[in-house]
Parts: C-alpha cells; structure tokens; sequence
C-alpha cells in the first residue's frame, strides 16, 4: 500500500474552494466585496471579544504548562534533530513572513495618526503608542496562538506515534482514533480555507511592496505585470526550495535570511539616528510591559473608535488563521525538543525578533516624521493605489547607500515570502497525505502543486484592486471556526498529557 497516498476529499474540497472564490472575486468584485463587508462588521462587532479572551487564554494556558510537571517531557524519542540556530530561523521566517517586512515600516503611522485609548491625534503621547503597538501586535500573542497547536498537533504525532501530520492531529484525545473520519476532515478542510486566506494575504501585501522596490531600483513605474512578475519569481523560488526538501531548501533559505536580515537592522540601526532608535525602543518596550493587560483587555466600549476591530482583531484573526500551519511546520521541525523548550523559544526568540524590526525600523521611519525629513503619514493618507509600498520606498531611499539597502530589503523580503508560502505547501501537502510518518515528507510533487495554489488568490486580488481588504474580511470569517477548534484543542492536549503521565 502507498502509505503518501493523497487523501482526495481533502485535496479536492480544497481546490475548489480557491476556484469558489476567485471567480466572483474576478468577474463580480464590488458585490463580493460588499456581502464580504457586512460579514466582516457583523462577526467583529459580536464575537471580536472571543479574539480578545482567545489571546489571554492562550497565554495562560502556555505559561501553566510550561511550568507544569508537562513541561518536561520530550516530543519524540530521538535527539534534537536542527540546531537551535537553524530551529530559530525557521520558525521565525515559516511565522511571519513578508507581512512583517510591510508592516514594520508604516503601521507606526496609523496609530499616530489615529491612536488608541481616545488619544489626540499626532501628539507626544501618540507617537509613544505608535511606536509600542506594532511590537505588541506582533509579540507574545502572536506566538501564543501558534505555539498551541504546535503542542497541540506535535505530542500526539510523537509522542503517541501517529502517522498523520494533520491539524485533526490536534484533537486526538476527542477524535478517539477516528482521524480518517468526518469530523477530522472537517477540521482538517477549516484549517486549510484558513490557510490558504492567511497565506494570500500575506503575499498580497508583500508582491506589490518587492514590486515598488524593484521599480525603484529600476527607474520605472511599478504595474499589475510587474507585481505579476514579482509573484511568479516568489513562486519559483519557493517550488525550487520545495522540490529541494526540508533539510536542503526551507533550512538554508532560513539560514541565509536570518544573516541578511541581521546585516540589514544593523545597518539602519548605525547608520541611522541610533540614540533616537535606542531611547524609543526602550520607552515602547517599557511602555508595553507597564500596559500589557490594559492592551490584552481594551474592548474601548466608550468611544467606539473602531480601533480594537480594525487592528487587533484584525491581527488575532490572522494570527488564528496562520496558527495551525505554523503549528504543523513546528511540529516537522521541533523533534527532539520538550515542551518548555518549545513554549520558551517560540515565544520569547519569535517575539525578539519581529520586535528588533519594530525598534529599528519602524522607528527609523518614525523618525522621518518627526523630524520632517519625510511626511510619512501624509504618503500613506494620500488614497493612491501602493501608497503603503510608496511610504516604504521613501523611508528606505532616505537612507545612506539607499541602492543597496533596498535592494537587500528586496531580497529579505522574497527570501521570508518563499520560506513562509514553501512551508505553507509543505503544510497544506501534508493534511492533504492519508499517511506520513514521522521523518517522512509529502511527494514532492504535491507540495510544488500547493506552491502554485497558494499564489491564485493573491494574483485574482492585485488583478481586480482594492483587493487587501477583501482578504481581510476573509480572513476573519475563515479564522473564526478555527478558534473554537483551539478551545478542543486545549483540552485534547490536557487530557492527552494526564493519560499518558498520570501524577
């Protein structure tokens, strides 16, 4: 028997789910759009609270573990299988991706133009929470909501030997051995909707912004041909380190990132005002550890300002949706770990690094407001098509040897938006396989198949415009069946670790 046999259902109620939404998408988008709005307002005005609980019981339930007597315990009986180097690079470039390359540079500017908790508008008071709620929105929380199904879906794989790397995995304890059954389908086919939404936006976002630099460095004007062309060299690099496997492609991309990305940061950092760079670094950190549960709990039921569902609720739901390909690709790579290893490492070396981004060059830019060298916020309002992208080419060019800083910008940002979307068709390839033990990867075939898949969405969005929001909205209708998930999840988990370690 072919124990990698593709598991068609799945495979199939996959597939057409991307045709189902791509072609209203394309021949009727103002009206999808419209319905997809109404559906947005309705679940973040009366569920956007579960986001918020969801988040605070993510981060509790984490820490109990890992100082439980469970946080000891092994996944797996082999040895760590990567480095803690080559671990950290991996999960970090798998967890965030090109999206992080975008926001890091402009989302300063919306919070300082319209900041939290009823604040003026572009005063002292707001360009401190500009500069915080960046780092908060992509801190611990983030990480929380994917280390739980990484747990999740890793102990029952190695621990009690399944031969499944599925999402369903997740739920093993509640499943009672009916993993090829309908309700693990059903779990298996909600995780990849949501998948599939969380990767195109964020190759949305990232294809258009390499698109503006390359402009740049080329003198010409940016089009849907170019953001096209930028789209099909994502996808080929990602297939080519795919075709590669594991070891050879994901490990070395992630590797060679981590280096340029570091080079990168230091760069601005010293080339930059690094004073300024340091002191508000500091005072946002400060700021976000003195005002940690304020944030977790803010629901702002007085102003209404619409701040909570356009921002953080906007990012739990990405986070969610994202949650269980991260936990998967985790699960593939953390062999040999144990529990506390896993919860510390990806919590605290994950929110590091997307917070070193936010200290450095977010505030940079910051900086370029503030000084009046660049009216950041002011590109951003403008209404254009790109403006994002274009406030991001005007912060980098204000930089010294601003050629080649945009043109390692570029490269970071292809290499994090190939390692993101090749570990996402590893993922998808995977739930979509009846069998695969530990150690084993999904045909190759299958998971180049999913490279091109994951690049549909986002190529029909640039192609009708206006598109982002449209696949925000989406976002948030496919993560919400994902968080009650977590919730069986959590107590699969539990259940799980107290039946195999009884005190």
């Amino acid at each position: 028997m072919d124990r990698s046999r593709i598991d068609w259902p799945t495979f199939g109620a996959s597939v057409a789910f991307i045709v189902v939404v791509c072609i209203p998408l394309a021949f009727a988008p103002d009206i999808a759009g419209k319905r997809l709005e109404i559906i947005y307002n309705y679940i973040s005005n009366e569920f956007g609270i579960l986001y918020l609980l969801a988040s605070v019981g993510a981060i509790g339930f984490l820490v109990w573990l890992a100082s439980s007597r469970f946080g000891d315990i092994r996944l797996g009986d082999d040895e760590i299988e990567f480095s803690q180097m080559s671990w950290i690079a991996m999960l970090f470039c798998a967890g965030i991706g090109a999206g992080l390359m975008y926001w890091c540079v402009i989302e300063w500017s919306y919070y300082y133009d319209a900041p939290p908790f009823g604040i003026e508008s572009r005063s002292t008071e707001a360009a401190e929470w500009a500069s915080t709620y960046g780092m908060y929105h992509w801190g611990f929380t983030a990480w929380a909501f994917y280390c739980l199904p990484a747990l999740a879906i890793a102990y029952p794989y190695y621990n009690r030997k399944l031969d499944i790397l599925r999402f369903s995995v997740s739920c093993n304890w509640l499943l009672k051995g009916r993993e090829q059954g309908p309700l693990a389908r059903m779990i298996d086919f909600l995780f990849m909707v949501a998948m599939i939404a969380g990767a195109a936006t964020g190759l949305g976002y990232s294809a258009p912004m390499i698109a503006a630099l390359v402009a740049w460095l080329g003198d010409f004007e940016t089009s849907y041909s170019l953001e096209v062309g930028v789209m099909a060299f994502c996808v080929s690099l990602f297939v080519f380190s795919v075709w590669l496997g594991l070891r050879k492609g994901i490990k070395r991309l992630s590797d060679i990132n981590l280096y340029l990305a570091i080079g990168l940061l230091l760069f601005i950092l010293f080339a930059g005002p690094t004073v300024f760079l340091v002191k508000t670094s500091l005072n946002g950190l400060g700021l976000m550890a003195q005002n940690f549960v304020r944030m977790n709990f803010w629901t702002d039921p007085f102003t209404d300002s619409g701040f909570v569902e356009g921002w953080t609720i906007f990012y739990w739901a990405w986070w969610v949706a994202f949650a269980p390909y991260v936990g998967l690709f985790i699960t593939r790579i953390s062999r040999g770990r144990t529990i506390r290893q896993v919860i510390t490492g990806m919590l605290i070396y994950g929110s590091l690094g997307c917070w070193v981004f936010y200290m450095i060059i977010g505030n940079y830019s910051m900086y370029l407001q503030l000084t009046e060298t660049v009216d950041i916020v002011q590109v951003i309002n403008s209404g254009v098509d790109g403006a994002g992208d274009s406030a991001i080419v005007a912060t980098l060019e204000s930089l010294p040897l601003a050629p080649v800083v945009i043109t390692v910008f570029a490269m970071v940002s292809t290499i994090f938006a190939a390692t993101t979307y090749d570990s996402a068709s590893y993922t998808l390839a995977s739930s979509a396989t009846l069998h695969l033990p530990a150690g084993e990867d999904p045909d190759r075939w299958h998971r180049v198949f999913w490279a091109f898949a994951l690049a549909i969405m986002p190529m029909t969005l640039m192609y009708v415009g206006g598109g982002l929001r449209t696949m925000q909205v989406m976002l948030l209708i496919a993560s919400l069946p994902i968080l009650v998930v977590g919730v069986a999840m959590s107590y699969s988990l539990v259940k799980s670790l107290q039946a195999d370690h009884p005190s």
